[in-house]
């Protein structure tokens, strides 16, 4: 990706213009600075500080070749794509880059890497797409000297398709669409599709717990992994292929949602499916969220399993041109590669209807507002770049609540929300995902930036959303990961012997505490 921003040189989207016309009507930016960027020549990258022995033995692990120091590729890894890492980087400052990145083949490099790092105490970071909003990425060193990051882009093989099981091995630095061509060609799909997809890694969505394609059911990577390997500073931790197992704690669990604590993942078995060929889609009109919200919990109650069941507010359908105006929209989808599915849309529609919503389509047809919404979805993260040029900060939150705290939750994060940014905010809310006990929020709030103190101001709506998830009984995080911006608010979610848990796990496999330090729990000693 571009230094100083979301997809690569060049890639732009416009702004729609219904939600040009929402951000003129509510937030009045008639008086707003616009947001500039300084150029590549005045960012400010500090001098790299890997000490020459250090340098040698990564040198040895890798080869020469790939352990760069160039300015530009240590600044294409200073930070993640969160908010306050773009306003650094735009403002030239990018003082969270590593001093060395290194790049290995395979598992045995990363291992060299990882023993030499070991006994130079360097600080290793690994890295797949950059894609983290929640600061995960950053080279922070903990302690230590030094910190090189660990990119795994090298690594990006599918090492072998089992198609009487289902199952694939790859590497963990294939990309999304990399991947999915890949598997495609033989007519499978991983079914796994973030906002990032475009340039994050399976690695990245195993390592964060990334949230996907499917609105119900399989909604995470945990459901699609069937074992890990991965190399740590004191061994290899491989657990073994099966369907399901009750053998003990998993060891699979413990690594998915890791985040680079406790070792670099190099291989996965996946489940994969046969690519669906059939599709049915329908957006449905509410007159309130909360209306949808209840056929929203009848469906997910229902077993029907839609693979999209996203309800978007009144405000939210209104920014990605979703429906009629004021209306609360629900985006309903099913798939299959075996079946039809019109009569389960059929099912679904009458549900919705007994709720007060109203078809805006041709039964089992994709629709306008449909269509305007999937675009609208992946263009968000290019969309973000655009309203900081215009001087709107854009920050999301998003949670996971059972259904009978939901309306609670509900008001006190827009409440939270609206009380720190002040009159002039648009704050507005959508279900991501759906489960039988209930909704994924996820809350998105547009402000006029304070030129100059704006990291200030996404700190204070950061605090006051976060506080009002949390006092609400929902998590943190639902699918964005923990990295550095959650810390606060994830140490009083988890139980404290968990806690205490988790740092003798890292002890005993990252004796030095190389390995992200500050992530999930505190640098060591």
């Amino acid at each position: 990706m571009r230094w100083w921003g979301w997809g690569e040189d060049g890639a732009a989207i416009a702004l729609p213009e219904p939600a040009a016309r929402l951000l003129a009507e509510e937030l009045d930016l008639s008086g707003s600075e616009r947001g500039t960027r300084v150029e590549l020549a005045d960012v400010r990258v500090p001098d790299p500080s890997l000490p020459g022995a250090a340098r040698r033995s990564l040198e040895e692990a890798v080869g020469e070749g790939n352990v760069l120091d160039g300015m530009e590729e240590r600044l294409a890894h200073a930070a993640g794509r969160s908010y306050p890492d773009l306003l650094r980087l735009r403002s030239g400052d990018a003082s969270g880059a590593p001093d060395a990145v290194v790049l290995p083949q395979g598992e045995k490099e990363v291992a060299a890497v990882l023993g030499a790092c070991t006994d130079a105490g360097v600080a290793v970071i690994p890295f797949g797409g950059g894609t983290s909003v929640v600061g995960g990425v950053e080279a922070l060193r903990g302690g230590h000297a030094s910190a090189v990051t660990l990119d795994l882009r090298r690594m990006d093989r599918v090492l072998e398709v089992d198609r009487t099981s289902l199952t694939a091995s790859l590497e963990p630095g294939l990309m999304g669409p990399q991947l999915e061509r890949l598997l495609g060609e033989e007519g499978l799909t991983l079914g796994h599709f973030p906002q990032s997809f475009e340039f994050s890694t399976l690695g990245g969505w195993i390592a964060t717990r990334a949230g996907g394609h499917f609105a119900t059911r399989q909604t995470h990577v945990d459901d699609l992994v069937q074992s890990v390997r991965a190399i740590t500073p004191t061994g290899a931790w491989e657990s073994r292929r099966l369907p399901g197992s009750g053998a003990g704690p998993s060891p699979d669990r413990l690594l998915i949602g890791s985040e680079g604590i406790l070792g670099v993942i190099t291989q996965a078995w996946v489940r994969v499916r046969p690519r669906p060929t059939i599709k049915a889609s329908r957006a449905v009109a509410f007159d309130s969220f909360m209306a949808g919200a209840g056929a929203v919990r009848e469906l997910s109650q229902s077993g029907l399993d839609p693979a999209n069941c996203r309800l978007l507010d009144a405000t939210e359908a209104q920014f990605n041109q979703a429906g009629p105006p004021g209306k609360a929209m629900l985006m309903l989808g099913f798939e299959s590669a075996h079946h039809p599915v019109e009569a389960d849309l059929d099912v679904a529609l009458e549900v919705a209807a007994a709720h007060g919503g109203e078809p805006q389509d041709t039964a089992g047809k994709d629709d306008d507002s449909v269509g305007a919404w999937r675009d609208a979805f992946l263009a968000m993260p290019y969309l973000r770049d655009g309203l900081a040029r215009l001087g709107v900060l854009s920050e999301t939150f998003e949670t996971a609540i059972t259904w009978d705290r939901f309306e609670a939750l509900h008001s006190a994060a827009m409440a939270g929300a609206r009380e720190a940014l002040g009159a002039k905010a648009t704050v507005s809310c959508r279900f991501t995902h759906v489960y039988p006990d209930g909704p994924a929020p996820y809350f998105t709030v547009l402000a006029p930036a304070r030129r100059s103190s704006e990291v200030e101001q996404w700190d204070a709506v950061k605090v006051a959303v976060s506080e009002a998830l949390i006092n609400a009984g929902g998590t943190i995080t639902h699918h964005h990961a923990v990295g550095r911006d959650h810390r606060p608010w994830y140490d009083r979610q988890r139980p404290a012997p968990f806690a205490r848990a988790l740092v003798a796990a890292k002890r005993e496999l990252d004796p030095v505490g190389i390995l992200n330090p500050g992530v999930l729990i505190d640098p060591a000693d």
